[in-house]
């Protein structure tokens, strides 16, 4: 779950002993939330980021999902979302689960084992 306008910082899944990076499937059960994944920048994004941190952001393709909305990130591809106005809540199904080497875009992100 996230609060309104909460952020999960951009990431990435990079394989791991000689296997793919893992593929993260999103289905979202409440709200709206905006899902920026590499490709074309969208005009007009929905998104909103404090200013201080833009810089720690790069691939600005959005894709806006709504309630009962599922969307799949392939692996090893940058991604980063925020939630709307009342907040969201979702399900996360990957395979395999290799969270603990996720690389992040921002140094301020420390992955705790």
């Amino acid at each position: 779950m996230l609060f309104p306008w909460q952020i999960c910082a951009q990431y990435r899944h990079p394989g791991v002993n000689n296997q793919p990076g893992k593929e993260e499937t999103f289905r979202f059960r409440y709200g709206v939330v905006y899902l920026c994944v590499e490709g074309p920048e969208t005009e007009n994004q929905k998104a909103k980021l404090p200013e201080d941190k833009k810089d720690q952001f790069t691939v600005w393709h959005e894709v806006i999902l709504n309630q009962v909305d599922q969307f799949t990130v392939e692996a090893n591809k940058l991604h980063w979302f925020q939630a709307g106005p009342d907040g969201v809540v979702l399900s996360e199904f990957s395979i395999p689960s290799t969270d603990e080497y996720d690389i992040f875009t921002s140094p301020k992100v420390i992955r705790i084992p």
